[in-house]
């Protein structure tokens, strides 16, 4: 069985914070690990070059993971209603990825995180949608038989798992926004087991 990976940005640790939750998710499902990675911030000084290996946290992602994943869930914050341009960097480079076919047919969950409760956090998933779609990924929200969905005052969209962090970006996640996370992290892991089961 493949992992899933687990790939986000974050600049101010409440995507990574959602990463973690959506990992643990994943790894409630038997038989499925969860491959927790980031991509590097994109610079404004065109020489700047950041080394291979983040100060702290896990590894920066290498198009090989893309390659042998079972599965991928994606976080970002949300800049402007999309994606944060560092990720946006990231998913630009893999046409070789789609050129091969190589994540067709494979499950994808999204996540994002905001600094108000009207920042765009829905299309800022639905952006992160649309390149896993010309990829051929199947796309795995969370449903209203998630209760918290109905109930929630802080984040979440059948889209995918969202936070709100406040305008200083501080708040920690809600109850619910971590049940989120991990029914978010569950339900892309069992789609592919089930998946690679039928392979």
């Amino acid at each position: 069985m493949g992992d899933i990976l687990v790939l986000y940005y974050s600049r101010h640790g409440a995507t990574a914070e959602m990463a973690r939750h959506v990992a643990r998710g994943v790894e409630e499902v038997e038989g499925v690990q969860a491959r927790l990675r980031t991509v590097p911030p994109v610079s404004t000084v065109c020489e700047a070059a950041e080394d291979d290996i983040p100060a702290s946290g896990p590894p920066y992602v290498q198009l090989q993971d893309l390659q042998t994943c079972a599965g991928l869930a994606l976080g970002s914050p949300t800049r402007f209603g999309n994606m944060a341009a560092a990720m946006k960097y990231f998913l630009d480079g893999t046409a070789p990825q789609w050129l091969s076919g190589a994540l067709a047919g494979k499950p994808a969950a999204l996540f994002t995180s905001a600094s108000s409760m009207h920042g765009g956090q829905e299309s800022t998933l639905l952006s992160m949608m649309l390149p896993l779609l010309h990829h051929g990924m199947l796309i795995v929200g969370l449903p209203c038989s998630e209760t918290d969905l109905l109930h929630t005052r802080s984040g979440g969209t059948p889209y995918g798992a969202s936070h709100l962090a406040g305008v200083d970006s501080d708040l920690p996640l809600s109850e619910e926004e971590r049940r989120l996370c991990l029914a978010l992290g569950r339900r892309v892991a069992e789609t592919g087991r089930a998946l690679m089961k039928r392979g």
